[in-house]
């Protein structure tokens, strides 16, 4: 089996709601970049990529003649191919090689009859855990509806998503107001649902003293982890030597050299594996047996996933003994999905493994068009940047926090 051709769609597909986060905002959609490997067989493997726009799409294009011609199940030739790491310190192809591993997975489990976690080594799970992904939200500026910005609608936003779920994890999105407001909002949370467990992520805005102050004052709550409350190896040693609380990270430790470091001197004590952030599914399999052999933590983490992606992440989680958590996913807060049969179904607060060939999902054609189109009217989103308050960036550790008492609606086209 032969690559024949490489082909990149960037979507944009609406969220229930513009979802607040420490850097800035996701304005109500999510972009990302469907990616179609074709073969000289009539095979085609899926993959996705956040973000891009047009200029994912020239990158893609710009790796035919890299690929083209080539074997799909020499993935591990691939990744030295177009990241290999010293020609990969001026084009940083991380993310690009992992939509193509995807694609090339999919494509060997179609080949050979087999599921993407049978390719990793047979799934332990069929079910993967997932924990509720709570943020801070604007209102909906269609109709108004979805805002998340006192207690009492978090507390409520938790419940509804627990009935409708099944979660009885629960992450908190935090670093958007002052960490004593978010303080008395996780309480309230952590209050209004006895029994379940709770993660709380600030982005990494924080100081080092911030973090010991808001670590030792969550104590008492059944914490799965804190994540990432301040930046950097060094700053998060720091906390994590005055906190009981184990830290968490998708941020600092996103590559061997990383994870090699923590080992060594270690500051965080749960690895969130990305199947994006680290370039692909085995590379996470293999970062997941690291952290077996030194007793490390691992979840899976969520970079704003389309149906092909979670369906990856469903397939890590499914192969790697050492799944600590519940998984992470930003699943819940989309409207729709570009795969067959619609958005993949929570069940007690845990999504079905896929058991189809390859990944197990396909792509369903109008809706690619319709998300297509939809780009194409709409564009990019500045992610990094708050839609009520233009220009505003923060700064480390953040002192320009939001106010929880500006109700307003941001105007965003739909």
């Amino acid at each position: 089996m032969k690559i024949t051709d490489i082909r990149a769609t960037p979507v944009t597909v609406p969220l229930e709601a513009p979802l607040r986060h420490a850097n800035g905002c996701h304005w109500g959609r999510f972009v990302r970049t469907i990616v179609e490997v074709d073969t000289d067989e009539g095979l085609t493997g899926l993959g996705e990529m956040g973000g891009g726009g047009e200029s994912a799409v020239a990158a893609f294009n710009g790796l035919k003649s890299y690929l083209v011609g080539r074997d799909p199940a020499r993935i591990e030739e691939m990744r030295f191919l177009i990241a290999n790491p010293t020609a990969s310190l001026y084009n940083n192809r991380t993310q690009l090689l992992a939509a193509l591993e995807f694609a090339c997975l999919d494509l060997l489990g179609q080949k050979w009859g087999a599921s993407v976690s049978d390719l990793l080594g047979g799934r332990l799970r069929d079910c993967v855990p997932f924990a509720s992904y709570l943020f801070f939200r604007y209102p909906n500026p269609k109709d108004g509806a979805g805002e998340v910005r006192t207690p009492e609608q978090l507390i409520a936003n938790a419940l509804e998503l627990k009935r409708k779920y099944g979660f009885t994890s629960h992450k908190l999105k935090g670093g958007v107001f002052a960490p004593e407001y978010e303080l008395d909002c996780y309480g309230a949370l952590a209050a209004a649902l006895p029994g379940d467990r709770f993660r709380f992520d600030p982005n990494a805005v924080w100081s080092a003293e911030q973090a010991i102050w808001f670590g030792r004052q969550i104590e008492g709550i059944r914490n799965d982890y804190l994540e990432d409350p301040v930046y950097g190896l060094h700053g998060m040693r720091r906390v994590r030597e005055k906190l009981r609380t184990p830290l968490a990270t998708n941020t600092v430790v996103v590559n061997f050299e990383q994870l090699a470091a923590n080992v060594l001197d270690a500051a965080v004590d749960v690895i969130l594996l990305d199947t994006t952030f680290w370039g692909g599914l085995r590379q996470c399999v293999k970062a997941a047996g690291v952290c077996e052999t030194f007793q490390l933590g691992v979840a899976v983490h969520s970079s704003g996933e389309l149906g092909i992606q979670l369906a990856t992440m469903l397939h890590l989680g499914a192969a790697i003994p050492n799944l600590s958590f519940a998984a992470d996913a930003h699943y819940h807060h989309l409207t729709d999905d570009v795969i067959e049969g619609g958005k993949l179904q929570y069940k007690d607060g845990a999504i079905e493994v896929p058991k189809g060939p390859g990944l197990g999902v396909q792509l369903d054609r109008e809706k690619l068009c319709e998300y297509h189109e939809m780009f194409l009217r709409l564009g990019n989103y500045p992610y990094d940047q708050d839609p009520l308050r233009p220009g505003w960036t923060p700064v480390l550790p953040n002192d320009r926090w939001a106010d929880p008492s500006d109700g307003r609606i941001p105007e965003i086209p739909f």
